[in-house]
């Protein structure tokens, strides 16, 4: 009877020894399972994060890019617009000088004899 006993004892003492180890190793399982969780969203945050920083350099570039290409164009169209007005005032310049060098009066009035 008595090794009855101590085989009982010693197979209970096995089991909760076997139970404490695994209650360790699943506690253990359990901490690295929720630590690579918390990784795992630490990087996705981190991701978010770069990618909307990102993506306000890229909006910020763009924009820089079309000013730009707006000023030139508007530098384009001015030099158009610039053509068109000198040449009419060269016109109406010559206008001008063409009426100043005429005389008032006919030839043939009486106060030009």
């Amino acid at each position: 009877m008595k090794r009855h006993m101590e085989t009982l004892r010693s197979t209970i003492t096995q089991i909760g020894e076997q139970a404490r180890v695994r209650k360790r190793m699943l506690s253990i399982l359990a901490a690295i399972f929720v630590l690579q969780i918390y990784f795992v969203r630490e990087l996705l945050a981190a991701e978010l994060l770069f990618g909307m920083g990102f993506a306000v350099l890229f909006f910020l570039g763009l924009t820089i890019y079309l000013v730009g290409a707006l000023g030139e164009r508007g530098l384009g169209v001015a030099e158009a617009v610039v053509r068109v007005i000198s040449k009419s005032a060269r016109h109406g310049y010559a206008s001008l000088e063409e009426i100043g060098r005429k005389s008032f009066r006919h030839p043939r009035s009486e106060s030009a004899q």
